[in-house]
């Protein structure tokens, strides 16, 4: 059977995407920079969890951490131009303002040898590896992408990469994703994607978000993780062992965890990001304050500070 070709996303289309989410960005940035002072400079702008830490990136360009530390995993008391943060199970990694990475926490498999890395662009920290997306489109990984697999792959024209548990996902500029690490529940299945504006790499699922708010998602659903139809409306996604959607309202959604954590969530307003690991869900609201809810202990996401 010949299959009829997908539509592919055009250029044009993918750069307005692109300046929605810049702008939207850019108001969150300006919103919290009308009022600063010298003694708000602390306001968080962007937040990562792990899989029983939680770092949060600081206006000012500080990076700040808590929870767990039994690898050295919250050790950013030093960092500083710092633009953006990846949180993987049990390291972090910081992307600096001259396009060089940091990395601290787990070095097993290597995950965070990122030292001789420049012209970054985005990172993602997983489950057992760092990705950094070069700003030429193409990738570069420390550590183990999954099966044993060590070696970045071979891609171009890259826009955005995600690090899950046991795999990578890469998201073209033509809106298609590529995949690769461990494919034992068909996580890595996303050939015939099309007009995909986000990926997210989760705990052995792959999610994307379609340029109509839409989400699809391949990979393990014993949970329902990947029961995202009907979603709509969608500004940004992650997954961890289950999947979050941010809603242009500023409320959250998630599939594939119990009705008590999704009665919780049903209370969150003004959200504006989301980063999900393993059981856990932490979210930054409009006005730089930090909520979080999952299966973990207080110490590891007190963020009563923040």
């Amino acid at each position: 059977m010949v299959k009829k070709p997908q539509p592919s996303i055009s250029m044009h289309l993918l750069k307005r995407v692109a300046l929605v989410l810049a702008a939207a960005t850019m108001a969150l940035h300006l919103a919290a920079c009308d009022s600063m002072n010298e003694e708000n400079t602390n306001t968080i702008i962007q937040i990562g969890a792990g899989a029983d830490h939680t770092v949060g990136l600081r206006a000012d360009g500080n990076v700040v951490a808590v929870g767990s530390n039994r690898y050295g995993q919250c050790d950013v008391e030093g960092w500083s131009g710092i633009k953006a943060v990846s949180v993987g199970g049990y390291h972090t990694a910081g992307l600096c303002a001259d396009g060089t990475v940091v990395a601290v926490g787990w070095n097993r498999f290597g995950r965070c040898k990122v030292e001789g890395w420049s012209d970054i662009v985005a990172i993602s920290a997983g489950g057992t590896c760092t990705v950094g997306l070069r700003s030429d489109g193409t990738v570069v990984a420390a550590g183990s992408i999954g099966d044993g697999e060590s070696d970045k792959p071979d891609w171009d024209s890259l826009v955005a990469v995600s690090a899950g548990s046991g795999h990578i996902a890469g998201l073209r500029s033509d809106g298609t994703v590529l995949a690769t690490g461990s494919n034992r529940y068909g996580e890595c299945d996303v050939e015939g994607w099309s007009g995909i504006v986000e990926v997210a790499a989760g705990s052995r699922c792959t999610v994307g978000l379609r340029s109509d708010g839409t989400v699809v998602a391949v990979g393990f659903n014993e949970n329902g993780q990947c029961d995202v139809e009907g979603w709509s409306g969608i500004v940004a996604i992650s997954s961890g062992s289950f999947t979050v959607g941010l809603r242009s309202d500023g409320t959250v959604v998630t599939t594939g965890w119990n009705g008590h954590v999704q009665a919780t969530l049903e209370g969150w307003t003004d959200i504006v990001a989301v980063s999900a690991y393993n059981w856990s869900i932490v979210a930054l609201r409009s006005d730089g304050t930090v909520v979080s809810v999952g299966e973990y202990s207080n110490s590891e996401r007190d963020l009563s500070g923040w």
